[in-house]
């Protein structure tokens, strides 16, 4: 019985040490390390700046395409200033054509000349026909008094006052009294739109239905016909020389006149 446990313990043993040498073989081969590869060699680089790349072609369509310009700066506050102190420039811009050398410039005056009234006064009225006077309005023989017929006519309408005072307010107030025919229609200055153009259609009208023997009476000198009675009345007064209230009816365009 003890021979057999003597020999079991060398099994053992033998058993242990032949684990332990593979231990060591194997750590050997463990701390067996694989040499790192040779490093490659070094490369010289330089730092070159790339080319610029070439400008975009336009469409066909389009043309080269303008410079980006950079934002202005802001001007100082000095600039500014003096800017602000500056005297204003006129937007008008200065004529560059020469004047010429046969032209007198005028001054111009300090102060605008009033406007002129236009209009006949009493002196010039003196001797004028009017409605029932007998004196070279028609109340002859052929018993045609005009002045009376066209005045009561042109009472009638109010049209023929209001055209009177839209053209001449400032002759009337001033008691004279337009001159709207004398041989030719007479257009004032400034006058636009209808103007006396109603007055003289109704004045022709009157006319143009007044007996034959009434058209063709001979006339002489003014007439002064009365839109309205008393005090400042819209007067206006036609005639002129020798002539027949026929010549109304087939007188020429307007003129410019007094």
């Amino acid at each position: 019985m003890a021979h057999w446990r003597r020999r079991g313990g060398k099994g053992v043993a033998v058993v242990v040490s032949l684990a332990a040498h593979a231990a060591a073989v194997a750590v050997l081969f463990a701390a067996h390390v694989t040499p790192a590869p040779p490093e490659p060699p070094s490369v010289v680089v330089s730092l070159v700046d790339p080319p610029p790349p070439p400008p975009p072609i336009p469409a066909p369509h389009e043309g080269p395409k303008s410079p980006v310009k950079a934002p202005k700066k802001p001007p100082s506050p000095e600039k500014t200033k003096d800017q602000a102190r500056a005297a204003p420039r006129s937007p008008l811009r200065a004529t560059k054509a020469p004047i010429p050398k046969d032209v007198t410039p005028l001054p111009a005056s300090p102060k605008p000349a009033p406007s002129r009234v236009m209009g006949l006064g009493e002196s010039e009225l003196m001797g004028a026909a009017t409605a029932g006077s007998g004196s070279g309005g028609g109340a002859g023989g052929a018993g045609c008094d005009m002045v009376r017929l066209l005045q009561e006519g042109l009472r009638k309408n109010p049209r023929a006052r209001a055209s009177l005072m839209r053209a001449h307010a400032g002759t009337v107030g001033a008691g004279r009294a337009p001159l709207v025919w004398s041989g030719d229609w007479v257009r004032t200055d400034g006058e636009e739109g209808d103007g006396l153009s109603g007055l003289r259609e109704m004045i022709m009208l009157e006319v143009a239905f007044a007996p034959a023997a009434c058209r063709a009476e001979p006339m002489r000198g003014l007439v002064l016909i009365s839109l309205n009675d008393g005090p400042g009345a819209a007067r206006f007064a036609l005639g002129g020389g020798h002539w027949r209230w026929s010549d109304l009816l087939f007188a020429k365009g307007a003129r410019r006149g007094g």
